[in-house]
């Protein structure tokens, strides 16, 4: 788990933090090292793909404290800028996509029938990816076993066998980070139902955030989840 000596407090950091150990846990899991230095995680060698090559951890870190920690020498470089305040234009990145940090404060576990279940093997973890990505992944899988041991619930509504929906669920910087959430009917207010009931009932009193936008960030507000904060994430496609 990373640890940042810059961080503060308040909903939207909790977000970054939680984001970043997550980003963090998934380049492990392949072998590619990540570290917290001047309020920015970074990795000095190309992520997986769709993850980032750093994380701002800080408003006040700096675009040139970013590129100077990421391979700029081959296409693909990416960078999460968590509060939307950094300009890498003249670096050669271009903005991917903008998003909004969400949270939801802690309810109490719900008393229905538990509905979306963890994925507890390796195989279930492969059916889990080929079903949240259509067709699994090219190359090998993104999501490696060692996730599982890693404070990381891969949620999966498998009432017929086969996975129709799911979300990542990582519990750090006291919230649980929920990403990757999908649904084979497009129901994402009925998905987002069901993801909040399963983390409340896995961790009970503890506040969900996670960042979304267009219709899955609406969803989500629809089901209790309130904006707090922008973010950025930008890619440079030349070397």
């Amino acid at each position: 788990m990373i640890t940042d000596p810059q961080s503060t407090t308040g909903p939207a950091h909790a977000a970054v933090r939680n984001n970043a150990d997550w980003c963090d846990a998934v380049c492990r899991s392949h072998g590619v090292p990540g570290a917290v230095e001047g309020g920015v995680w970074a990795s000095p060698r190309r992520t997986p793909p769709l993850y980032p090559d750093a994380v701002t951890l800080s408003p006040d870190a700096t675009s040139e404290a970013v590129v100077a920690r990421i391979d700029l020498t081959s296409p693909g470089a990416s960078v999460k800028d968590s509060f939307g305040s950094l300009d890498l234009v003249a670096d050669g990145f271009e903005v991917l996509f903008e998003a909004q940090w969400v949270h939801r404060a802690a309810t109490d576990p719900g008393r229905g029938p538990a509905g979306w279940r963890a994925v507890e093997d390796h195989e279930r973890l492969s059916a889990w990816e080929a079903a949240w990505s259509g067709d699994g992944a090219e190359g090998g899988p993104l999501f490696r076993p060692a996730l599982l041991d890693d404070g990381t619930v891969f949620l999966a509504d498998a009432a017929h066998g086969n996975i129709t929906a799911g979300a990542v669920a990582h519990l750090a910087a006291g919230v649980v980070g929920v990403s990757n959430l999908f649904t084979a009917d497009d129901d994402l207010d009925a998905a987002w139902r069901s993801c909040l009931e399963a983390t409340d009932r896995l961790w009970p009193g503890v506040p969900v955030v996670g960042y979304e936008h267009g219709e899955t960030l609406a969803a989500a507000v629809r089901q209790g989840f309130e904006p707090v904060g922008p973010l950025r994430v930008w890619l440079r496609t030349d070397g």
